[in-house]
C-alpha cells in the first residue's frame, strides 16, 4: 500500500527519494567514499575495505546499484565495482536544486 502511495508524487521527487533512501545508511556512504577514492574501478573484495560481512556489503552494494549509484562488472570470478559519474552527477545537481528551495524558506519565526 505504501508504494501505491509514491505514485502521488511527481517523478522527480520519486527519484530523488530512491537516491536518498540508498544514501540512508553509513555503509553505503563508507562504500561510495571508498569507490571514490579509487582511480580506477576496484576488482577484489570490498568486505576488506568495510568492516562488515559479505553478505552485509553485497546487500548495500546491490541498493546502490539498483539506483545506478554503482555499476558491478562481473570479469571471472571477480566483480569490478565503479561509480557511475552520470548518476553521481545527477545526484549531486538534483540534491543541491532540492536542498537549495528548502534554504529559501521563509519561514524564520519557527
Amino acid at each position: 500500500m505504501a508504494e501505491a502511495k509514491t505514485q502521488l508524487f511527481d517523478n522527480d521527487l520519486q527519484e530523488l527519494a530512491q537516491l536518498f533512501k540508498a544514501l540512508a545508511h553509513p555503509a553505503r556512504l563508507q562504500i561510495l567514499s571508498f569507490l571514490a577514492s579509487q582511480n580506477a574501478c576496484f576488482s577484489g573484495d570490498i568486505t576488506e575495505e568495510i568492516p562488515l560481512g559479505r553478505t552485509t556489503v553485497n546487500q548495500h552494494l546491490s541498493e546502490l546499484k539498483k539506483v545506478g549509484l554503482v555499476q558491478g562488472i562481473v570479469r571471472g570470478s571477480k566483480t569490478n565495482y565503479c561509480l557511475d559519474n552520470k548518476a553521481i552527477e545527477l545526484l549531486e545537481k538534483s540534491g543541491i536544486e532540492f536542498l537549495s528551495k528548502l534554504n529559501k524558506s521563509n519561514c524564520n519565526d519557527c
